[in-house]
């Protein structure tokens, strides 16, 4: 079988989706490329992580335009590093997330994987979550499964904070089972603040929120939400950290929108480092990925608050913005190896389990 495979993954952020072609047997990414996705198919894709009017038909309608768009990042990295679509074994897909609820036993991610492997020609891996569910676990976070494949240190006792629209952070400890948990927003929050105010899908390198003051008595009102106190392990999502828990929290406030995203800024940071600090309080190193690596302020902030050594993935092989893509890329080739995954200590599955179903090309 091939070593090269193909990882897919579209976030909460709901930006795009990013691909990246992964040869494992030098664990080194050869190409990569992000699609992103239009402002009807993000607005879509919005108002179907509520309930509405004829979901179905448009989940079905929106399945098949996700699979087009990955289907395209696919043939964008085979074209960058020159490869055919016979020589990959696998494409990872996780689908775009419009319901989780493991507290009701279920997950949807968004995508048409048959239609995914017609359109490329390549076996795809796809349906990770719900595998994880049906063992009994919260079907989230799963990178901390592959986090300790590539960051583990035989010395150090490191945390991978992962910050999407979710933030999720991994206890990586040495003699110690993996664990990892969501913590809470990462960018959802202040990237919906940021669409309002600035007319812009994102605050870039939190420049807009370090013109603003925080506000204590906000921070506490959103601090009050408690989730951030259930013990893990523990998911969450949209479902959750949405434009009406912010709004209600922010009912009557005559605080200006640049000190709500400075207050909002220093929600993502300080609930990061409360879940690293109890869960890993003498911890050596905090590597931070995802889109929020990229928030300048909102990195000074997290080594302010961590006071110990915070680097992005970069540093230790994987640009922060693929670790995500790369995670699936790994957990496609689990699958088809039929290698379990023992993630007890991280979502509360009850024994090792083989993540994604199979859709041969």
């Amino acid at each position: 079988m091939s070593d090269l495979h193909i990882g897919i993954m579209s976030g909460t952020s709901l930006d795009g989706a990013d691909a990246v072609l992964v040869d494992w047997s030098s664990r080194r990414s050869i190409a990569f490329t992000t699609r992103p996705y239009s402002a009807d198919l993000k607005s879509e894709l919005l108002a179907l992580s509520q309930s509405g009017q004829n979901e179905i038909e448009r989940a079905g309608a929106v399945s098949i335009r996700l699979a087009e768009i990955y289907a395209e990042s696919v043939r964008g990295v085979l074209d960058l590093a020159n490869i055919r679509s016979d020589q990959v074994a696998s494409i990872g897909c996780h689908g775009q997330t419009v319901r989780h609820r493991p507290e009701a036993g279920f997950t949807v991610q968004l995508q048409n994987p048959s239609l995914l492997a017609e359109l490329t020609g390549i076996t795809v891996v796809a349906d990770f979550r719900s595998r994880d569910m049906a063992a009994g676990g919260q079907g989230a976070p799963l990178a901390p499964a592959f986090h300790d494949g590539v960051f583990r240190d035989k010395v150090a006792r490191r945390s991978v904070v992962n910050i999407g629209g979710i933030s999720n952070v991994t206890i990586l400890i040495p003699g110690s089972p993996v664990s990892g948990f969501d913590c809470g927003p990462g960018n959802v929050l202040m990237d919906h603040w940021a669409s309002i105010h600035l007319g812009k899908p994102f605050d870039e390198d939190g420049l807009w929120a370090s013109s603003g003051t925080l506000s204590t008595d906000l921070l506490d009102l959103l601090l009050d939400e408690p989730f951030f106190t259930v013990a893990p392990p523990k998911s969450t999502g949209r479902e959750l950290f949405n434009a009406e828990w912010l709004g209600q929290r922010l009912d009557g406030s005559t605080i200006s929108p640049q000190d709500v995203q400075a207050t909002l800024l220093e929600l993502t940071a300080r609930t990061i480092v409360s879940a690293v600090r109890a869960e890993c309080p003498d911890c050596d190193e905090v590597i931070v990925c995802g889109g929020g690596a990229r928030n300048q302020t909102l990195m000074r902030r997290l080594a302010a608050l961590a006071a110990t050594r915070v680097s992005v993935s970069d540093v230790h092989g994987i640009p922060s913005g693929q670790v995500e893509a790369v995670a699936f890329s790994w957990f496609a080739k689990n699958a088809l190896s039929r290698q379990a995954m023992s993630l007890g200590s991280v979502t509360g599955s009850r024994h090792p389990i083989i993540l994604g179903g199979i859709y041969p090309a």
